[in-house]
């Protein structure tokens, strides 16, 4: 038998930077960023810049550490870091979800409980990949990472990388006994077991895309937003797509779906994040592709090939954005330490 999760001192939101977001504003497109490198280091301050943008873009959230940031090539402290500078940067304009799912449990818990007292709005946390449990393993998996705390949390479901599927009674089990469990990132071309989710567990329950090709027919028949690599480069069509679905306005979501369909496509041209980080390279959303490996760059005939793309979408400069809201390097410093300062009492 699982042993029943245990309860962890966990912040408070009391010492949290924010007051969270409703969970009402948990829907639309919440892009999952990609991770800047320099040099082999992460930049933090272009990962705030890329923030700002995706809010001044008109982005309906941030997810951080998602597969586009490729987090299995980051340690503990990089992701927990990414994660405060979201939510400072944020500053409460949009929800913050953070990525906190690893191979392992432990690593799992110390990514959620830094996410809980920084500020996250909402939890993402992958079925574990490679171990491929049984059902009963994934549901008391999820429950020991939900104990302790009351963040809404999500599953990410992603059997494509992850080797393991999550069943309709799996996600029942965790609704059942987890009241803080209120969704699932649905990374498999199903739209039927889309569909089955929102029949079994009531239409408050968030499916949200997390393939690109899906984004507008699984929205259409009921999925609250979109999570989609896509949204690095055309955060405003992405979003503009979410509302117009919200308004009942299927013609014109179809309209941008269509729009969107070749650019959805070139995301998987290769391995996820490259097509993405060469062609925001391309657009001067980013200096350069540079990957940590086993992740590498795109072969000059891919990036000939996306170039195509870009062309085709009329994408050829960075969308105007203002940097007016963007804190300094030296403030988002201050308040990340600030914010350390606040979970190191709160301990």
């Amino acid at each position: 038998m699982p042993k029943t999760p245990s309860k962890r001192p966990v912040a408070s939101r009391a010492t949290t930077q924010r007051h969270r977001h409703d969970l009402a504003a948990l829907r639309g497109s919440i892009p999952p960023l990609v991770t800047p490198f320099t040099n082999g280091e992460v930049d933090y301050d272009k990962y705030a810049e890329l923030v700002s943008f995706q809010i001044e873009q008109g982005s309906h959230g941030i997810l951080v550490n998602g597969t586009t940031a490729e987090p299995s090539t980051l340690n503990v402290e990089e992701r927990n870091r990414l994660v405060t500078v979201a939510v400072v940067t944020a500053a409460g304009r949009v929800p913050v979800v953070a990525a906190t799912g690893s191979q392992s449990l432990a690593e799992s818990r110390m990514l959620t409980e830094h996410a809980v007292a920084a500020g996250a709005d909402a939890l993402l946390i992958v079925t574990p990949y490679y171990i491929r449990p049984p059902q009963r393993g994934l549901v008391a998996y999820y429950l020991e990472l939900a104990a302790g705390h009351d963040v809404p949390w999500m599953i990410y479901h992603i059997p494509g990388r992850t080797a393991v599927s999550v069943t309709l009674d799996t996600l029942k089990a965790c609704k059942d006994k987890s009241p803080t469990f209120v969704g699932i990132k649905h990374a498999v071309n199903d739209l039927g077991f889309a569909s089955e989710c929102l029949s079994e567990l009531g239409a408050d329950f968030k499916v949200f895309v997390g393939l690109e090709e899906l984004s507008f027919p699984m929205m259409a028949v009921g999925a609250c937003g979109l999570m989609n690599a896509v949204g690095n480069l055309q955060p405003g069509v992405l979003a503009q797509m979410c509302e117009a679905v919200f308004a009942n306005d299927l013609a014109t979501g179809r309209k941008l779906h269509d729009q969107l369909l070749e650019i959805n496509k070139a995301v998987f041209y290769d391995t996820n994040p490259i097509p993405i980080k060469y062609m925001m390279m391309k657009l001067g959303l980013l200096a350069k592709n540079e990957h940590r490996l086993p992740m590498v760059p795109a072969l000059p005939e891919l990036a000939v090939k996306l170039d195509g793309v870009l062309e085709r979408a009329g994408l050829s400069a960075r969308p105007a954005a203002t940097r007016r809201a963007t804190p300094s390097s030296g403030d988002r410093r201050a308040l990340i330490a600030a914010a350390a300062r606040r979970r190191a009492a709160a301990r």
